[in-house]
């Protein structure tokens, strides 16, 4: 190799690095791998598991994610002394964890199992715990399971890197740390957003998405009821991988098929209700412009970026769009619309499951301003995983179903409604169509790239509208959106408009789709996958959906109108002082 390449050997292999963090990452891309239950790529390094651990010539044992890469280096990934060192921490940690394995809700999907099966751990030669803490499902979206942690910190570390939290964090000392909220309180007396980023990169059963799937198999199995589901953007571009597909390879056909053999009465796209969403929230934000009031706008699709103004910055509420997200303005339609169509239907007998990317969904679908007489919009709401769990249990061919379409009405969508499900995709939707309606101009180009990315978490974007530049931001993670809500109060924003998504990289990385933590490049692939069924759609700008034109025209009368903020606007709620709790 030319002097100017950097290399170190790897098993005997001479490779070369460039600009990886640390070793592992040199490691994986050369076709090898250690295991690790803390290491996850889009957080920092942390080493406190163990078990990516690597044998160097001269150096000894080091941890491999806590090393950077320099030439030279002779590094051996699998010798005697580093199995040994692997299989006495997997021994540890089983001894101290409870071994349900058949009942718990990662089995399957558990990096402990699967590196005690790997390793061959058949007898544990410590002494197992004998007393267990109750388990804590106090919270609407999450599970925590104490007994089961096995003090890796990515937990942690997820809630502070990404939202700017400490919800978790260690306590006490030596045999006794444990990862707990403050003072030891329950998940739901806490200000957790519910975003589920921390059970998305927990290796095991401690952090868990808290299930519906029996409350929906209920439901379906239940004669005098009609059940009808929604299928969020993001969904489409992830469940495939739980059944050996490729990440944004684009299922929506055989989601809807699926849906059907489960026993769903109808399937319906949020896709729709995500243009419907742009005609308000593009609307809204017109009038705001003109009035310059309540500037910028905040979008409201995201709810842990909703609980977070509530919990952390009401003042900032009268910058949030009255707009409901899509499923909170799906749902409703539904309700109030379909049984005059579908006489079967009526709104005593109607249960409405949503599918979502997201576990924040869950506690938003349960808030008392999305019911009517007591009775909820969304009934039930399954994440991305639930779903698939579902279809395995009920014994279906996933990949070889014949693909069919969604039901009409109120399913029909625009390529706009497509990409909601990345970050950026909310801000893009609604400049197609604010610029068009505010210019009567088309766009040179609806494919706006500034405003898309998965890894970049904030980006500014300006746009000449009417000879007045505005300029949209969009940023992924509550860490980031705090540091737009500080320049704002400093009086420092240049910005009209504010997307937020608390997830990094947007609803295709949400705490309900399936884990990506040990590939940084999964969600990139799923966004792929978004902006590929959005070229390829006839119609891509929210207005030029017919079936929202219709639906404006026999019931709505027009964006903005009294009738449409009954049905599809709402208000929030100061939640910094008592209870944070949603169910008031």
């Amino acid at each position: 190799m030319s002097e100017d390449k950097k290399t170190l050997f790897i098993n005997g292999k001479e490779v070369e690095f460039t600009d990886e963090i640390n070793i592992l990452e040199v490691i994986r891309k050369n076709g090898f791998n250690v295991p690790t239950f803390c290491y996850r790529p889009d957080l920092k390094p942390f080493g406190a598991c163990r078990m990516c651990v690597v044998e160097i010539e001269g150096r000894g044992i080091q941890t491999s994610c806590t090393m950077p890469p320099e030439s030279g280096l002779k590094i051996q990934t699998n010798t005697e002394r580093t199995r040994r060192i692997r299989k006495t921490v997997l021994e540890l940690l089983l001894a101290n964890h409870d071994r349900e394995c058949t009942s718990c809700e990662k089995s399957g999907n558990c990096e402990l199992q699967k590196y005690a099966e790997e390793y061959g751990i058949r007898e544990i030669r410590y002494a197992k715990k004998k007393e267990f803490a109750p388990v804590d499902d106090s919270n609407p979206s999450i599970v925590r399971d104490l007994n089961k942690c096995i003090l890796c910190g990515a937990c942690v570390r997820a809630c502070e890197e990404f939202q700017g939290h400490a919800v978790l964090g260690f306590a006490n000392r030596g045999s006794k740390t444990v990862v707990q909220p403050m003072a030891g309180k329950c998940l739901n007396e806490v200000d957790c957003v519910y975003c589920g980023q921390c059970q998305a990169v927990c290796p095991t059963g401690a952090l868990t998405i808290k299930s519906s799937i029996e409350q929906v198999w209920n439901v379906i199995t239940n004669k005098d009821k009609k059940v009808v589901a929604q299928i969020a953007p993001a969904v489409r571009v992830a469940l495939g991988e739980m059944f050996n597909l490729e990440p944004g390879e684009n299922t929506i056909g055989l989601i809807n098929s699926a849906l059907r053999a489960i026993g769903f009465d109808l399937v319906f796209d949020t896709n729709f209700s995500a243009d419907l969403t742009i005609m308000e929230e593009g609307t809204e934000f017109l009038s705001r412009l003109e009035k310059g009031e309540n500037l910028p706008l905040f979008t409201s699709c995201c709810p842990a970026w909703v609980r977070y103004l509530e919990n952390a910055h009401p003042d900032m509420l009268n910058h949030l769009s009255t707009c409901k997200s899509p499923q909170s303005m799906l749902s409703p339609v539904l309700k109030e619309i379909l049984p005059s169509k579908m006489p079967e239907y009526t709104r005593e007998n109607l249960v409405v499951v949503s599918i979502m990317p997201c576990t924040a969904k869950k506690s938003e679908a349960a808030r008392v301003e999305f019911s009517k007489d007591g009775v909820l919009d969304t009934d039930l709401v399954l994440t991305t995983s639930e779903l698939a769990r579902m279809i395995k249990s009920a014994g279906i061919d996933f990949r070889h179903l014949e693909p069919s379409k969604g039901d009409t009405p109120f399913g029909g969508y625009t390529g706009a409604g497509t990409i909601f499900g990345a970050s950026g995709g909310v801000a893009e939707a609604a400049v197609r169509t604010a610029y068009e309606i505010a210019t009567g101009n088309s766009l040179s180009d609806i494919d706006i790239k500034e405003l898309r990315g998965v890894h970049n978490r904030c980006r500014d974007v300006e746009f000449d509208v009417n000879g007045k530049k505005i300029v949209v931001r969009v940023v992924s993670t509550l860490k980031e959106a705090e540091k737009s809500i500080q320049e704002i109060k400093k009086g420092e924003a240049k910005f009209h408009m504010l997307e937020v998504m608390a997830c990094p990289g947007g609803c295709v990385n949400g705490g309900g789709q399936p884990r990506s933590c040990d590939n940084s490049l999964i969600k990139e692939k799923r966004a792929a996958g978004l902006y590929k069924e959005d070229k390829s759609l006839p119609l891509r700008k929210s207005h030029e959906n017919p079936e929202i034109k219709k639906l404006y025209e026999e019931f709505l009368g027009k964006p903005g109108s009294h009738k449409a903020h009954e049905l599809l606007h709402t208000s929030y709620t100061n939640r910094l002082k008592g209870s944070y709790k949603d169910f008031e």
